[in-house]
């Protein structure tokens, strides 16, 4: 690991699920401080919130905080909302799109590093092996770099900020060997829509596809713990 100086500062944006902790593992090979943050927004269950806990933990990171927002008082997803999750792949965008959910993360994401004086923002969105959702694409995530430069003290000085997202152009199973490659331990993430209590995933739910998918494609052991 490179030699971390006092202010290479990274606010990271942690899920709970393997895209967001393979982000982590990248950020702390180039030797940034890691300041993890999670965003409780009314989602379906705890298990991601609790895998976000250990994500951060056992990836190094300085700090891990969760900011508590209720996307479920407006609903409009089978995340926050009484709609069951589909088991089949729709056309379009699909119902588990959470209406704004990147876009309020980011945003918060964008106050803290204000306030640790943090030039980057990193995140684990990825626009090859995804659900089609419209704050995963490249062009969202440009938009809101130019609007993190004109909205804070840090851009109107000069200073920049930059929003990353290493993942965007990889697939599911260039994920999984960069995780392996990196040491992630994948057995602590939970990516699945439904997952228990115990974060065990239910295998059926789109998010449970593509990463079982992506560790078939990559060759390696999935080791997800499904109910």
């Amino acid at each position: 690991m490179n030699d971390i100086r006092a202010d290479k500062k990274a606010v990271i944006l942690v899920s709970g699920g393997m895209d967001s902790a393979v982000t982590i593992a990248l950020a702390r090979e180039q030797g940034y401080r890691v300041y993890a943050l999670s965003v409780a927004y009314g989602q379906r269950h705890s298990s991601e919130l609790e895998a976000s806990a250990r994500v951060a933990r056992d990836l190094g990171a300085e700090v891990h905080k969760t900011v508590h927002v209720d996307l479920r008082s407006i609903g409009g997803s089978a995340l926050t909302d009484d709609i069951g999750v589909p088991e089949q792949a729709d056309d379009g965008i699909p119902v588990t799109y959470v209406p704004a959910r990147n876009t309020i993360m980011l945003s918060i994401a964008l106050g803290w590093a204000e306030v640790l004086g943090a030039r980057e923002i990193w995140c684990g969105v990825n626009a090859v092996d995804y659900s089609g959702y419209p704050d995963c694409r490249p062009a969202f995530v440009e938009s809101f770099q130019q609007l993190a430069n004109v909205a804070t003290k840090a851009g109107v000085e000069g200073l920049g900020l930059s929003v990353k997202a290493p993942l965007m152009a990889m697939s599911k199973a260039d994920i999984a060997r960069e995780g392996q490659r990196l040491g992630v331990d994948f057995a602590t993430t939970v990516s699945c829509y439904q997952a228990d209590e115990e974060g065990r995933a239910c295998g059926r739910c789109d998010a449970c596809r593509l990463r079982a998918q992506g560790f078939h494609d990559a060759g390696l052991p999935d080791p997800t713990r499904y109910r």
